[in-house]
C-alpha cells in the first residue's frame, strides 16, 4: 500500500514523512515578512522636511527638558552643551528661519542656565569656561547648521536642474523623433521606436483595443539586443484583465506587475484607444507619463491629417473623371463637327445641286456655329491638357513677329467687317517655346480685342523686347472690365461681362503664359481704352530679320 505524503498546508510540524525544516522555514518567512510590515506600518520614517507644526513642537519640547535639566543640575555637569541638539533638529525643518530663532533661544536659554546657577552654587572660572564652550558649541552648530541646509538646498536644486534638463532633453527628443506629417499608422510605428528610446524599455508595443484585443494599427520597438522571440507580441490576441483594468485615481498611465509593466491609454475619437504596453521602464512613472501627455495632441493631428488625405484622394479621383469627361468629350465631339463641316461646304460649292438663297443662309450660319463648336473643343482640350499637367515639353524656337502677323491675316475678315484700323509696331523677336500653344495665347488676345472693338475704330498691336523678355501689347477701344471683374478676369470660366463668351480664353492665355515662364495682364489706360500686356522670356538669341518694323495700315 502506498503511502500519499499529505499536502504541506495541511500537514502538521513535526510530521516524520515531511523534509525536515521545509514547512518550519516557510512559516518562518511568512512571520518574518508580517513583522517587518507591522513595523513598517508602526514605526514609518518621517516624510522630510517636517512640518512647522512638528517641528516646533519637537525642538521647543526638546529645549525645554535640557534647560529644566540644566537649571536643576550643577554648572560643572555642562548639561547646557545639550542645548545644541533642538537646534541640530531644526535642519529637519523646510526653511532656515527654525534654526536662527532656536539658535537664539540655545544661547538665551545658556544664559538663564548661566545665571541661576551662579545664583545657586556660585560662580567659578571653570563654570565659566564650561559656560563659554556651551555658548560657543550652540553657535557652532547653529553656523554649521545653517551651512548644511544651505548645501543640501544647492544640492536639491542642483538635482532638480538636472531632472529638469533630463526631462527637456528627453521630450524634445521625443518631438524630434514624432515630428513630420504623420497618418496613425505612422504614428503608432514612430511612438512605439520614440518611447523605446525615451524609457529605455526592453520592449514597447502599441495598438488599438477593440473587445479586449489588440489590433492594427499595431506596433513593436524592441530595445538594442533583444530579440522579438524574448517578447511575444500581442496582436490579435485577447489581452490580459490587469492590461486593461485601469486602477482608479491613476490617470492614463499606470504601473503593473510590481512597477516591471508599465501601461498608458491614448484617446482616440473614432476605434478602440490605443495601449502603450512598456516592458522594464528606465525613467520614473512621472516622466513616461509627460511623454504620453505630450503624444496625445499627436495623435489627434494625425486624425485629422489622414481626413485631409482622404478627402485629398477622393478630390483627386473627382478631378481626374472630370477631366476625363472633358476630354472625352472634345475630343468625341471635333469628329461630328469635322464631318458637318465638310458637307456643309460641299453644299454650298454645289455639291448637292443648286439650293434656295434661304437654305444657303442657313448653311452659312450653321457653318459659323460649326466653327465655334470647334473652337470650343479645341479650347477644352487645351484646359484639359494644362490641367492635367499633360502640357507638351517639347520646345522649339519660334518667331513671334511672323506668328502675331499670322494671326492678324486671319483675322482679316472680321476686321474688314468691323472697318477697324489696325496700328502694328513689330520687332523682330525669337523665343523658345511651343509654336501651337504661343499662337493660341495671341489668337484669344487679338479675338478679344477685335470682338469688343468699337466699329471703326483703332487697335493698336506692338512687340519689342525689353531686359530679355518678350513684350506683346493689344489696346483697343472697347469698354474694358469693371474694376470688380478684373481680379477674376483671367480665372476658368470668369469673363470680363455679359456676353464675353466661355471664359476660357483668357484663362489658357495666362496658363500658357505661365507655362513658358512669363505673365499676360490687364491694365486701362488714362484714355480709356483696354490694354492687355503678354511678356514672355526671350532664352535664345533672336535672328535678324530682314524686315523691318510695319508702321499704320488700314487692313
Amino acid at each position: 500500500m502506498v503511502r500519499r505524503r499529505p499536502h504541506p498546508y495541511h500537514s502538521s510540524i513535526g510530521q516524520s514523512d515531511w523534509p525536515v525544516g521545509q514547512w518550519p522555514a516557510r512559516r518562518f518567512r511568512v512571520a518574518s515578512r508580517a513583522m517587518r510590515e507591522t513595523l513598517r506600518l508602526l514605526f514609518a520614517p518621517p516624510k522630510l522636511p517636517l512640518q512647522s507644526a512638528t517641528l516646533w513642537a519637537v525642538c521647543l519640547t526638546l529645549l525645554g527638558v535640557v534647560l529644566l535639566i540644566d537649571l536643576l543640575t550643577p554648572a560643572s555637569l555642562v548639561v547646557g552643551t545639550l542645548l545644541t541638539v533642538p537646534v541640530a533638529l531644526a535642519a529637519l525643518g523646510s526653511s532656515r528661519r527654525p534654526v536662527l530663532i532656536l539658535t537664539l533661544l540655545g544661547v538665551l536659554g545658556s544664559l538663564v542656565a548661566a545665571l541661576f546657577n551662579a545664583r545657586a552654587d556660585g560662580f567659578s572660572s571653570a563654570d565659566l569656561s564650561n559656560r563659554i564652550v556651551s555658548l560657543l558649541a550652540i553657535l557652532l552648530v547653529g553656523g554649521l547648521t545653517l551651512r548644511s541646509r544651505e548645501a543640501s538646498e544647492r544640492a536639491v536644486q542642483i538635482a532638480e536642474d538636472e531632472r529638469q534638463l533630463q526631462r527637456e532633453r528627453l521630450l524634445r527628443r521625443l518631438a524630434e523623433d514624432m515630428g513630420g506629417p504623420l497618418g496613425q499608422a505612422e504614428f503608432v510605428e514612430r511612438a512605439a521606436t520614440a518611447l523605446q528610446r525615451l524609457t529605455g524599455a526592453s520592449s514597447v508595443e502599441v495598438g488599438a483595443v477593440e473587445k479586449a484585443i489588440l489590433r492594427r494599427p499595431h506596433a513593436l520597438a524592441f530595445a538594442p539586443g533583444v530579440e522579438a522571440d524574448d517578447h511575444r507580441s500581442h496582436l490579435n490576441s485577447r489581452l490580459p484583465l490587469e492590461y486593461l483594468a485601469q486602477p482608479v485615481g491613476a490617470g492614463d498611465v499606470w504601473a503593473a506587475d510590481g512597477g516591471a509593466l508599465l501601461l498608458a491609454r491614448l484617446r482616440r475619437t473614432e476605434g478602440g484607444d490605443l495601449l502603450l504596453i512598456v516592458y522594464r521602464p528606465q525613467i520614473p512613472l512621472a516622466l513616461t507619463a509627460e511623454a504620453v501627455s505630450a503624444l496625445q495632441p499627436l495623435l489627434e493631428r494625425t486624425a485629422l491629417l489622414d481626413d485631409l488625405r482622404v478627402q485629398r484622394q477622393q478630390v483627386s479621383e473627382r478631378g481626374e473623371l472630370l477631366r476625363d469627361l472633358v476630354y472625352a468629350f472634345s475630343h468625341d465631339l471635333r469628329t461630328p463637327l469635322l464631318a458637318n463641316a465638310v458637307n456643309m461646304k460641299a453644299a454650298l460649292r454645289g455639291a448637292y445641286g443648286p439650293l434656295p438663297e434661304t437654305y444657303l443662309g442657313t448653311l452659312e450660319n450653321g457653318l459659323e456655329s460649326n466653327a465655334t463648336l470647334l473652337a470650343l473643343a479645341e479650347k477644352l482640350l487645351l484646359v484639359t491638357k494644362y490641367e492635367s499637367g499633360e502640357a507638351d515639353d517639347l520646345m522649339e524656337e519660334v518667331n513671334l513677329r511672323a506668328l502675331v502677323k499670322s494671326v492678324l491675316e486671319d483675322l482679316r475678315p472680321r476686321i474688314e467687317e468691323r472697318r477697324l484700323i489696325v496700328e502694328r509696331d513689330l520687332e523682330a523677336v525669337r523665343l523658345w517655346g511651343r509654336p501651337h500653344d504661343l499662337r493660341r495665347a495671341v489668337q484669344n488676345l487679338l479675338d478679344n480685342a477685335v470682338k469688343f472693338s468699337p466699329l471703326a475704330s483703332t487697335l493698336r498691336v506692338s512687340l519689342g523686347e525689353e531686359d530679355s523678355e518678350a513684350i506683346l501689347s493689344v489696346q483697343d477701344e472697347g469698354p474694358g472690365v469693371s474694376a470688380s471683374r478684373q481680379p477674376q478676369l483671367f480665372q476658368r470660366f470668369r469673363g470680363g461681362g455679359a456676353g464675353s463668351g466661355t471664359g476660357l480664353g483668357l484663362y489658357l492665355t495666362r496658363r500658357i503664359a505661365e507655362a513658358h515662364g512669363g505673365h499676360v495682364r490687364y491694365t486701362r489706360t488714362s484714355k480709356n481704352r483696354s490694354l492687355f500686356t503678354l511678356t514672355l522670356p526671350v532664352t535664345g538669341e533672336p535672328a535678324p530679320e530682314e524686315l523691318g518694323s510695319g508702321g499704320k495700315a488700314h487692313v
